[in-house]
Formats: C-alpha cells, sequence, structure tokens
C-alpha cells in the first residue's frame, strides 16, 4: 500500500513530488520555527452557540460559540481521537479546543500556508501513542524538520498545492513532472467513471432481459415456431384450472390445508398485457404453501455449533444461496416449526428489512429451517418453472410487487398474505422452459461482461497503484 496524507490522490502525489524533491538551504527543528500550544477546554455544557467557529482534534467542529480564544488566522493539529496529526486551517477569530494544537507564532522565514501542506506532508498522525484514544504531544514531534527555501518559491509551491486540493488546474514550468503525473490520476478517474457507467448499464441490461421475459417478448418468434404448445391442453389456462383442480382435491384428501379465497385480478391492477395465450394468477394460486419460520427466541431454542443448519435473509441473496456464514440452531426447532423445515425445489425470498426481494432456489441437503425474515414458497415442479418465478421476483416488476406491498415503511415488511396476492404472468410450461433457457443463454453473456469489466476495475486499480508506488517511491 502507498502512503496517503490525505483524501485526495492529486494532492497526495504533489506532496511526495514536490517535498520528497526540495532542495532546501536549512532544516529548521519544528519547535525552533514554530511556537506550538494548547487550545482551551470547552466542555459541551459551558459552550453558548454564538459567532465564532469553535475547532478540536478534527478541525472544525461544525460548533459555535459566543467567545473565541485567538483573534489571528493560524493552523491546528490534532491532538486527541481519531483524526490525531491532521493539519487544518484556523480561521481569525474562533475558538480552539484542548484537543487540538495550534500555531502560536512562527518563524517569518516561513509562510503560513507552506507550512499548513508541508506539515499535513509530515504525517504527524504517526508520531501519536498506541492508546485507544490516541494522543500526540509537542514533545512527540519534537524530531519534526521544516525545510527552508525561499519565501518566494514556498508561496508558488502553496499556490500549486491550493489549486490541486480545490481540484483546480494550474500551469508551471518548473513542475512538468506533477502536470504529467496529475494527468494520470485525470486518466484513471475518467476511466474509473466510465467502469461505473458500464456497471449500471450491464444492471439495467439485466433488469431489461428478466423484464422482456416476463412479458413474454424474448419468446415471441418461438411463439409462432410452436403455435400448438401455446393452446388447447397446452395453453396456461387449462395449467391454471388443472393446479386448481388438483389444489382442491389435496384439501379434500386432507393433504393440506384450505385457505381464504383469493380475490380476482381486476383490470385496473394488471400492469401490463401479456400475450395471447398467457394469463394473470395470484401466487397463492399456484402454491401448496406459502409460510415463514420464526426467531429461535420466541420459542426457546438456542444456537449451537452443530444441528439444523438457521437460514436467514442474509443467507438469501439474488438468484443464489450464501452460506458464508452459517448459523445452527437446536434439532427441537424442526419440532416446533415443522411447516418451514426446507425441501429441495423450495423458493425463498426475504420479506423483512432492506433485504426485500432477494429471491432464490433451495438446492441442497442440509437439513434447514428458516426464520421470521425469510418467506418459504412451495408448489410442484409440474405446476410452474421455479427458476421463471425466480425470474420474475427478482425482476423490477417483482421488487416493485414486494416494496408497494409493504405494510411497515419504518423497517420494510411483507405479510404471507400479502406475498401470496402477488399477480404472476402465467404462460404455458413449454414457454416456461422456453424462457427460462432464453434468459439463461443471455445471463451468461451479461457474466462474460461481468468479467470483462472486473478485470478493466482491477487493471485501473493496478494503474493507480503504479501511479501512487511511483510518486512516492519513484
Amino acid at each position: 500500500m502507498v502512503k496517503k496524507y490525505s483524501n485526495n490522490y492529486r494532492l497526495d502525489i504533489a506532496y511526495a513530488t514536490i517535498f520528497k524533491n526540495i532542495n532546501s538551504t536549512e532544516e529548521i527543528p519544528i519547535h525552533i520555527a514554530l511556537n506550538i500550544t494548547s487550545g482551551d477546554n470547552l466542555t459541551k455544557s459551558d459552550m453558548d452557540q454564538g459567532s465564532y467557529n469553535v475547532y478540536g482534534g478534527g478541525g472544525n467542529t461544525g460548533n459555535t460559540h459566543s467567545k473565541f480564544n485567538i483573534d489571528y488566522k493560524t493552523i491546528g493539529i490534532g491532538r486527541v481521537g481519531a483524526r490525531c496529526g491532521c493539519v487544518f486551517e484556523i480561521q481569525e477569530n474562533s475558538w480552539v479546543t484542548d484537543n487540538a494544537l495550534l500555531i502560536q507564532s512562527f518563524d517569518k522565514r516561513f509562510s503560513l500556508n507552506f507550512l499548513r501542506h508541508f506539515l499535513s506532508y509530515s504525517d504527524l498522525g504517526q508520531y501519536a501513542n498506541n492508546a485507544m484514544q490516541p494522543v500526540i504531544s509537542k514533545a512527540r514531534i519534537k524530531d519534526v524538520t521544516l525545510p527552508l527555501i525561499s519565501i518566494e518559491e514556498q508561496n508558488v509551491i502553496a499556490e500549486i498545492l491550493d489549486s490541486i486540493e480545490k481540484n483546480e488546474k494550474f500551469e508551471s514550468t518548473d513542475y512538468n513532472l506533477l502536470i504529467s503525473k496529475i494527468s494520470l490520476i485525470d486518466h484513471w478517474e475518467n476511466l474509473n467513471k466510465e467502469i461505473q457507467i458500464q456497471k449500471q448499464l450491464l444492471t439495467q441490461l439485466k433488469q431489461s432481459i428478466l423484464q422482456e421475459a416476463i412479458q413474454g417478448k424474448l419468446t415471441e418468434d418461438w411463439r409462432k415456431r410452436h403455435p400448438e404448445l401455446v393452446s388447447g391442453s397446452h395453453s396456461a389456462v387449462n395449467l391454471l384450472q388443472r393446479i386448481k383442480k388438483e389444489k382442491q382435491q389435496l384439501i379434500a384428501d386432507k393433504k393440506t390445508k384450505k385457505e381464504k379465497p383469493l380475490p380476482p385480478i381486476t383490470k385496473e391492477e394488471i400492469p401490463f398485457e401479456l400475450p395471447n395465450g398467457w394469463v394473470w394468477c395470484r401466487l397463492g394460486d399456484i402454491s401448496h404453501t406459502i409460510t415463514k419460520g420464526s426467531s429461535p427466541k420466541w420459542q426457546g431454542v438456542q444456537y449451537v455449533d452443530e444441528g439444523v443448519l438457521f437460514v436467514t435473509s442474509e443467507n438469501v441473496g439474488t438468484n443464489e444461496i450464501i452460506l458464508k456464514k452459517k448459523k445452527f440452531v437446536q434439532e427441537r426447532f424442526n419440532e416446533i416449526e415443522p411447516r418451514s423445515i426446507l425441501n429441495k425445489g423450495d423458493i425463498l425470498t426475504n420479506i423483512v428489512g432492506a433485504s426485500i426481494g432477494r429471491t432464490a432456489i433451495w438446492n441442497l441437503d442440509f437439513v434447514a429451517n428458516i426464520n421470521q425474515a425469510v418467506c418459504l414458497i412451495r408448489f410442484p415442479d409440474d405446476y410452474f418453472n421455479k427458476q421463471f418465478l425466480i425470474n420474475i421476483l427478482n425482476s423490477d416488476f417483482g421488487i416493485k410487487l414486494m416494496m408497494d406491498n409493504q405494510f411497515d415503511t419504518g423497517r420494510g415488511n411483507l405479510s404471507l398474505g400479502a406475498v401470496s396476492n402477488f399477480k404472476i404472468p402465467l404462460p404455458s410450461k413449454n414457454e416456461q422452459k422456453a424462457i427460462v433457457e432464453k434468459v439463461e443463454a443471455l445471463m451468461q453473456k451479461c457474466t462474460a461482461l461481468e468479467k470483462e469489466i472486473k478485470q478493466s476495475e482491477t487493471n485501473a486499480k493496478m494503474l493507480m497503484q503504479a501511479v501512487l508506488k511511483e510518486a512516492f517511491e519513484g
């Protein structure tokens, strides 16, 4: 890693390029050149809002006070805290707390602005102690020296550094090397912006593919070539009737519970037109089970090192199950919550919090259960192509369904009833398969593009590291 003096790559390079190559007539010890003192204590209770800025260990605190303890412009140094050692400008008529050091007076052979930049380059934070609350003192920075050059040269350097600090262009025939290095940073930033645009466009492309898939646009030619596979006994209407009939039989055989009838889909609810042969249905129409798990704490169940794999919303990604962090609960959790024990082929979607809408298929061999933030959707394979439903729920259309049906905007929640009521475009089983294959082929191309973009991103980072390394070490 290269050294950083600021949050500005251009300024870091300028500091390294200029100050490492400076030809000084003399090196002046910091405490000879500068009279450094500490600010004054100011507690929150003593702070009386007024017209004067208050400076602390990180610079301007954003607070004001009715009094000031310095009446001149100077430089502050963070003395305590996370930004210990940072260097900042202090305006005249301000209050400086004892969390900062300040320059009370200085050798007039130095320019104040030149000193600010050189002290920033000197990385005073490296002299802090190793305590939980870092602190530097006058004694700790006693070995720092300041390069003495002509005041004219100091002013030129300070003016260049000011321009770079403000991301402004500068001209100088004496610093052509610095200009060429800054131009490399400009090139890197333009390259990085282009990469970010490419990433955004790729995300939009993926969503366009899913949207066209669920509207039947990807398979227009397929339907023309296979009209017999989308009509008659193969039609979506016939499929939906068969599913409903089979569900009624399961209820009659007491193999599943009778549920509250779902409302018909009105014209006003239909978000887009479907191709001939497709039909709208509710998710609950094609599902045997829509449920969720619960919290082990609610059930008096403990987390353990081995037992039932416990799947939470952090494990359900977009089209992937993520098990980098595995949690396990006691086996009796499955006795308490048998309905949410996972089976291969179950569809899981997050229904609580920021991860609402991430949906994936469970196809693992673990004995597993879920918590209350994950919804389980289960139906037989011959009802509906599960990957097609995943595509629906992961599309912008599906995400909007979920976002629009949240009942707690403070921390988004979806009820099982809302999930059951989701409007789903239903094509024939044959066309579902064709759509999934088409989407998979297109997504493979997107994956190839994504790899190219990632490689470009890696190359751009390597370019930046090389530029900074050369600037700091060359």
